[in-house]
């Protein structure tokens, strides 16, 4: 990971202590220097939910993210809690604050790891290659200096601003909290987010596009800094969008990126 790259802030997030997060300018999303992308958050969730009376030989198998408010670039304060507990299974809870309004929400399945001698049940194509690097890759109008810039893109196919499913492996630049490592959970949960961008389809210059929610189901933890999305969008007249993912790391697949899309006239 590249840390401190030039002009970067040194990471996603700063500890202040009881709960609460300084975000840096590197959480800023594309469409307003003043509300974070929805990656950096989810992941500061992931990190608590994961953490919370954590128990060996678990791990989190599935989280959906909800989020009813733009979350500012500001300070923030994370709560978790468990909903229910159990010998094989876990649900927990979570939410991310802002001036004391609910900005985030999150909910968590923590299971049992599976047995060793478990089989590997249909197996995906291996991904694409890692490509070499690239240029910068922008998106037309948006805020480019904050999320965008702070995450290494490589696409395979498509592009921000290429219509179509695309193909992306991506890496942070930075760590999540400063002075911390970041774990599978959270480099997935800090690219979820960018699944339907991957995969932009719909005009969102013409209409409002933007997603309410984010699940990220795993079913094995990934492995190393790059990531890969291979992503498509559907969507229906008098209906909504629905953009879904795979993720894979150079192992191969790991799960899936589910998005659910407002799609309206501006």
């Amino acid at each position: 990971m590249t840390s401190g790259a030039v002009g970067l802030p040194e990471s996603f997030y700063r500890r202040v202590g009881d709960g609460r997060y300084e975000s840096t300018s590197a959480t800023a999303g594309p469409w307003s220097p003043d509300a974070q992308h929805a990656g950096p958050p989810s992941a500061l969730l992931g990190r608590a939910l994961e953490r919370h009376e954590a128990r060996e030989g678990f791990r989190v198998a599935r989280v959906t993210l909800e989020i009813p408010h733009p979350v500012p670039v500001g300070e923030l304060r994370v709560d978790v809690r468990t909903v229910r507990g159990g010998r094989r299974t876990e649900l927990v809870e979570g939410e991310v604050s802002a001036g004391g309004r609910t900005v985030m929400l999150a909910r968590a399945w923590r299971v049992a790891e599976s047995p060793k001698d478990t089989p590997a049940l249909r197996p995906e194509p291996t991904p694409p290659p890692l490509p070499g690097p690239q240029p910068p890759h922008g998106i037309t109008g948006a805020h480019l200096d904050g999320y965008v810039s702070a995450m290494e893109w490589r696409f395979v196919s498509g592009g921000f601003d290429t219509p179509g499913p695309g193909v992306a492996w991506a890496r942070q630049r930075v760590p999540l909290v400063a002075g911390e490592p970041d774990t599978p959970l959270t480099r997935a949960l800090t690219l979820a987010d960018s699944n339907w961008a991957v995969a932009f389809e719909l005009d969102h210059a013409r209409r409002l596009v933007i997603n309410t929610d984010v699940t990220l189901a795993l079913h094995r933890d990934p492995v190393g800094e790059w990531l890969c999305l291979s992503a498509a969008t559907s969507a229906s007249p008098s209906g909504s969008g629905l953009a879904v993912g795979r993720l894979d790391d150079a192992e191969g697949d790991c799960g899936r990126v589910v998005q659910t899309l407002l799609v309206a006239e501006r």
